[in-house]
């Protein structure tokens, strides 16, 4: 098949440039890997004006083509798997060796993972966040930072015919190259002074009493046999004066990491600055690479130093990390093939520009008769972001968090027309409405974990996440 694409050997346009072009599309996404750190940040991209959309809520699942909605009740993984069977490219356009050529964009929030294992809802819905969204690209900009170049690939989807599809994929990156062409000269958004955030007070779904009551329950649950393991969080909520292109770049800035990205779904935002891959497939092999334990950082060299080495020798942040990668291994087993899955690395100590955090990654080969729904139905929510055992947590998290966690705790990324896939975990990342913004932070509670210790873990991570918004030192 004949797909048009465009190669730029330098990069000569900033991430402002792909913002601007952003904010006038309803609906688009930016995918960025601003930290090349522990080689995981090669790849970004951008993508807007999707020709398709699914999307699911409690069931109902609504489709638009061509500005046609429809509305049906059915089984949104039999939906997605059709979509994505229907779109394909075959692996011979890997001449181009990127590992996204267009695709399926979107996120699945937490609360789908209750969909597959059917566990009851209690918890208030006061945010109405679909449980999945995805939008489809026939063209999206590339950009490979090792190489310093750009490819700008145009598929010809949704047409299906040659003929068809290599008319459609020229006109559309004909047009879209004339966008970029336009928008590179438009920099008055970024230029002019940046908006001072007023600062309306971030309020939380917990107090401080109750939250350490809640780590207490969870202990309870510990010592009766029930879990093992749980992550229990809060969400904080406020009002912002800040574009969504000012919060993702102050996040940037403060907290640069691989994961990251910006999605515009319709009527609300998500802003990520993750620094968790969930899951990645490439056609053959299947990785994840959970993420437990967490240390703050200092400026003062000294001191920095001191809360690396407690972070290393801490017994309970270690159990954290190795019961987690037990339940990778167990889930990634679901759908691998017999004897495949490694740990290839048990505990990697990464430093961010204010935490420190400890991961394990782990490699499976996947079964043939498995397709990349499967390994989402097989994995969904991370278990590093849930508990072990996965489901008796899900449950318990269900019964002490007042609210549905919506994207925190979710998966942001792709499903890439060739068959490769790439999510992160929604942490450190906010989900935008108008002027409404909301995060989640948590972490992980076993035997031992002392109750103000879990709640100062919390505000911790947060602490990144109030800063971007507060626009001061950015």
């Amino acid at each position: 098949m004949d797909n048009s694409a465009y190669i730029c050997k330098k990069l000569n346009f900033r991430t402002s440039y792909l913002l601007n072009l952003l904010k006038r599309s309803q609906t688009g996404f930016l995918l960025e890997s601003s930290l090349d750190a522990y080689h995981l940040g090669r790849y970004s991209f951008f993508g807007i004006e999707p020709f398709l959309t699914l999307k699911c809520k409690d069931g109902l699942i609504t489709k638009t083509e061509e500005g046609i909605k429809n509305n049906f009740r059915g089984n949104i993984f039999n939906q997605l798997r059709l979509l994505l069977d229907r779109y394909r490219l075959n692996k011979e356009n890997g001449k181009i060796n990127f590992p996204f050529l267009g695709g399926a964009v979107g996120f699945l929030s937490y609360d789908l993972g209750f969909c597959l294992e059917k566990i009851p809802r209690k918890n208030s819905d006061d945010l109405n966040i679909p449980d999945l969204f995805f939008a489809f690209y026939d063209v999206v900009l590339c950009i490979d930072h090792y190489r310093d170049k750009i490819l700008i690939f145009s598929s010809g989807f949704p047409e299906s015919t040659p003929r068809l599809r290599k008319r459609r994929a020229q006109l559309r990156l004909k047009d879209f190259l004339r966008r970029l062409e336009e928008v590179d000269d438009d920099r008055r958004f970024f230029s002019r002074k940046p908006t001072i955030h007023k600062d309306y007070g971030l309020k939380s779904n917990f107090t401080h009493r109750d939250y350490l009551k809640a780590v207490n329950r969870c202990l309870d649950y510990i010592v009766r046999g029930d879990i093992y393991q749980i992550n229990l969080s809060q969400r904080f909520c406020t009002k912002t004066d800040l574009s969504n292109e000012q919060l993702y770049m102050n996040l940037k800035k403060i907290f640069p990491v691989p994961f990251g990205g910006m999605l515009n779904a319709e009527d609300f935002s998500i802003i990520s600055g993750s620094p968790e891959r969930f899951l990645k497939y490439d056609g053959r092999f299947l990785i994840t690479r959970p993420m437990k334990g967490t240390s703050p950082r200092s400026q003062n060299t000294i001191l920095d130093r001191k809360f690396r080495k407690a972070l290393e020798s801490s017994k309970k942040d270690k159990a954290e990390l190795l019961m987690i990668v037990d339940l990778e291994r167990n889930d990634l087993g679901r759908v691998c093939d017999y004897g495949s899955v490694k740990v290839e690395s048990l505990r990697n100590f990464e430093e961010y520009s204010t935490v420190f955090q400890t991961t394990s990654q782990i490699k499976g080969e996947l079964y043939p008769k498995m397709d990349r729904v499967d390994i989402i139905k097989a994995c969904f929510p991370g278990g590093s972001i849930t508990g072990c055992p996965k489901i008796r947590a899900m449950q318990i998290i269900e019964e002490l968090e007042p609210n549905r966690r919506g994207i925190y705790t979710g998966s942001f990324g792709y499903f890439s027309f060739d068959g490769n896939m790439d999510f992160n975990i929604l942490i450190r990342s906010f989900f935008k409405r108008k002027r409404d913004v909301c995060f989640g932070v948590g972490g992980g509670v076993i035997y031992d974990s002392k109750p103000e210790s879990e709640y100062q873990e919390t505000l911790i991570k947060a602490g990144v996440l109030k800063k971007a918004l507060s626009n001061k030192d950015t």
